[in-house]
């Protein structure tokens, strides 16, 4: 069961733009947000039910669709919310996000200008 005191954030990317990014958006919106980038540190953090796990779907470090796979058929893991996101070309991977369960998708622009609003809206619950 997800504890009500942990609203930490889970974001999977080895993109040290997008990590400076995400972390510098986390603070000023005072949202903690937990960095990884492996597979198996997604699932072991994933445990802790946070209330979304951000996901790179270029992150080069792990197979992206099979851990979007790994969280949806799982059932402890299966309502946590993903949002992914992706260069706005690679419209066939953000299909195949969609099928394999990425709640919702963003190009890489939109996921930018967004970011607070969606640090804010997922901490809060």
């Amino acid at each position: 069961m997800p504890s009500q005191g942990n609203q930490k954030i889970l974001a999977v990317l080895d993109d040290l733009f997008f990590t400076v990014k995400i972390d510098e958006a986390a603070k000023r919106a005072g949202v903690p947000v937990e960095f990884v980038k492996s597979a198996k540190d997604a699932l072991d953090q994933a445990r802790a039910h946070p209330p979304v796990i951000i996901l790179d779907l270029n992150c080069a470090s792990l197979d992206p669709l099979k851990l979007i796979e790994d969280l949806k058929s799982n059932t402890a893991l299966k309502g946590i919310r993903l949002i992914g996101y992706v260069s706005h070309v690679q419209a066939e991977l953000i299909q195949k996000a969609r099928e394999a369960g990425c709640d919702m998708v963003l190009a890489r622009s939109a996921f930018s200008k967004d970011l607070p609003r969606i640090l804010k809206r997922h901490a809060l619950g």
